[in-house]
């Protein structure tokens, strides 16, 4: 049996006082956790619904080879490289992740994994909230991407909250262009987001997904249509 090789490889503190993240090189894959919280936020082992959420997602997007699109969180690059995969030349991806660090991580040898999305002429990597670049685009995107965190109910950010809350989800849905989506991860399904989505005028659909290839842990997606 293969020795399982722990090494710590960084740390980062969230903003806002948003806890630490640790940055682990695990045998031949890479983890992220946070300070306090048990196991691993993400790993490079496992990304199968960080894809769906794109895939899914942009499958509902008019045109999307030329589709605009924002991503809340970076994580380990998966979800990016799957909106690049449908994306074509005249599209535009725009990626909001809040901590510095994750950004220079996916730029190291963890970014191998994903395919160094972060590398592709059509990403934009904006330092910062997402919520920014959603409170500025007005009809702007074809679909906004959020994994920013556990889920809606900001398990390891507090101020992720605002994002998920009835009036972070109305500028998203000024944000978006007619047919837009709104596509939201979670480990889990969670009644009052979904009800939110409705009164802030959105059709909603969800879905669970494998986390890793078809077996095991299941997590939870939506997808919100701008009518």
């Amino acid at each position: 049996m293969k020795m399982r090789v722990n090494e710590l490889l960084d740390r980062a503190l969230i903003p806002d006082n948003g806890g630490e993240l640790l940055f682990y090189k695990r045998n031949d894959d890479y983890t992220i956790e946070v300070v306090g919280i048990p196991g691993e936020l993400m790993t490079t082992a496992h990304h199968g619904s960080e894809d769906a959420l794109a895939d899914l997602a942009l499958k509902k997007v008019k045109n999307a080879s030329e589709a605009h699109v924002v991503i809340g969180g970076l994580g380990m690059g998966f979800t990016l490289a799957a909106v690049l995969r449908l994306v074509g030349e005249k599209g535009k991806v725009i990626v909001a992740e809040l901590v510095p660090k994750v950004v220079e991580w996916n730029e190291g040898p963890m970014g191998a994994f994903a395919g160094h999305p972060v590398n592709d002429p059509r990403t934009i990597i904006h330092v910062g909230d997402v919520l920014e670049l959603i409170r500025a685009g007005s009809e702007s995107y074809d679909a906004i991407l959020l994994d920013t965190d556990n889920g809606p109910e900001g398990l390891t950010q507090a101020a992720n909250n605002r994002l998920y809350s009835h009036r972070g989800l109305q500028s998203a849905y000024k944000a978006l262009r007619p047919g837009g989506i709104l596509a939201v991860w979670s480990t889990h399904p969670h009644a009052p987001f979904t009800r939110r989505l409705g009164m802030a005028g959105f059709r909603v659909e969800e879905k669970k997904v494998f986390a890793h290839r078809d077996k095991g842990t299941k997590h939870h997606l939506w997808f919100a249509t701008r009518p």
